[in-house]
């Protein structure tokens, strides 16, 4: 390739308005665009203090931008969801640092749809070679051990596969709405057990006298969201150390903008008469998928988090015509429970130490396939009436 320019960012304000505009952005999810990753950085939700420092890399062509590859060094492997303990321990045997480590993805984000973005009408995999070429020579000249592509978009990773990073399966849960008329039809999916169970859940917020309130779109203003913060704040001081903290209210705030407010559908729990939530849960949407993101609560009331964080985004779903639901990360048995079931996702890796790279490729296929005997054994255990518990198994096991 003639006239490139290879350059490293360590801000994506670096970079103008009108180069990303060179590049193929349609079609991202809310996660990987361009303004959610720089709301990520501008509110310092991340930071090289914070152990994740941008190194974002361009590649350029007589000033026109034409490749770009989102990238963060990582100096621990929090807010990733992806626990790749195994690997750090291995390190630790073969006295290598694991850290810093390289990491691909929409930071405290696991959701599918990482990959490097190209300019109209370029040598995609040309660029693809060149990018991860140069994150091979910048990993090497720094002493990095790793480089990781978490929640990968499926076609791109193929590629990258292709081009010698290894794969690694994990797991999580999606309810799939397809087909789904009403909260009557996706109860009908269940045994009687189960529906009466699911009924009874709901019920309890009645006697509470509890109603949900939804706010989507222009409703959703920087005091709601500011609100929503406090409740994710609560929530994840229970947790202590492990409370999984990393947004902060500044984040929050910027979602209140224009192009973020038609994304965001904000749950609300109230006592009767009154306009102050006790409960919040916060999702996204691109109008095909709704993902489930945060919640808090400043009561303990049984069955509160059920409601806000699976049976009112589903029905609200349901009456959108919503195909998919992805409820985050955690409590696969809660999710289970109501119908979601585990598919396997897809993350690639390359180590720079020939050793540690050899140990783990050994190890991989083992390990890949009892991952997707235990998401085959988790699917057959969902309270779903038997012609429906089949169907699962017509589905795609990587999502």
């Amino acid at each position: 390739m003639r006239n490139i320019d290879i350059r490293w960012h360590t801000s994506l304000v670096e970079i103008k308005k009108q180069h990303w505009d060179t590049l193929m952005l349609d079609g991202l999810i809310p996660f990987y665009g361009i303004e959610w990753l720089k709301a990520v950085e501008n509110s310092e939700s991340i930071s090289r203090e914070r152990g994740w420092q941008p190194i974002h890399l361009s590649i350029w062509r007589d000033e026109n931008l034409v490749g770009f590859a989102p990238l963060y060094l990582k100096v621990h492997s929090y807010g990733e969801f992806i626990f790749d303990q195994v690997f750090e321990r291995l390190a630790e045997d073969l006295d290598l640092n694991y850290f810093p480590k390289i990491i691909g993805m929409s930071p405290f984000s696991p959701i599918e749809g990482y990959r490097f973005f190209y300019g109209h009408n370029e040598d995609i995999l040309g660029l693809t070679k060149l990018m991860l070429k140069n994150i091979d020579d910048f990993a090497c000249k720094n002493k990095i051990l790793s480089c990781n592509f978490l929640y990968i978009e499926k076609e791109w990773g193929e590629v990258v596969e292709e081009l010698g990073y290894a794969s690694w399966l994990n797991q999580k849960s999606i309810l799939n709405l397809s087909g789904i008329k009403n909260f009557s039809d996706y109860l009908s999916k269940f045994n009687s057990n189960q529906r009466r169970n699911i009924k009874r859940e709901r019920q309890a917020l009645i006697k509470e006298r509890l109603s949900v309130d939804i706010k989507t779109g222009c409703q959703v203003d920087k005091e709601i969201l500011i609100q929503m913060h406090r409740f994710y704040e609560k929530h994840c001081s229970k947790w202590g150390l492990w409370g999984s903290k990393y947004l902060s209210e500044r984040f929050f705030m910027l979602l209140a903008s224009p192009q973020f407010r038609d994304q965001l559908v904000l749950f609300s729990a109230h006592r009767e008469n009154s306009s102050q939530p006790i409960a919040m849960s916060f999702c996204i949407t691109n109008g095909q998928m709704l993902w489930g993101r945060y919640w808090g609560s400043d009561e303990n009331i049984d069955c509160l988090h059920f409601e806000l964080c699976y049976y009112a985004p589903i029905s609200w779903a349901i009456e959108n015509g919503i195909q998919g639901f992805d409820p985050g990360a955690g409590g696969a048995a809660h999710k289970s429970r109501r119908g979601f079931h585990s598919v396997a996702i897809k993350s690639l890796h390359r180590w720079y130490d020939l050793r540690m790279d050899a140990l783990i490729r050994q190890w991989l296929p083992r390990a890949n396939t009892l991952t997707l005997q235990e998401i085959g054994e988790k699917n057959k255990e969902l309270p779903f009436k038997s012609i429906f518990l089949c169907l699962i198994f017509l589905t795609p096991v990587i999502s």
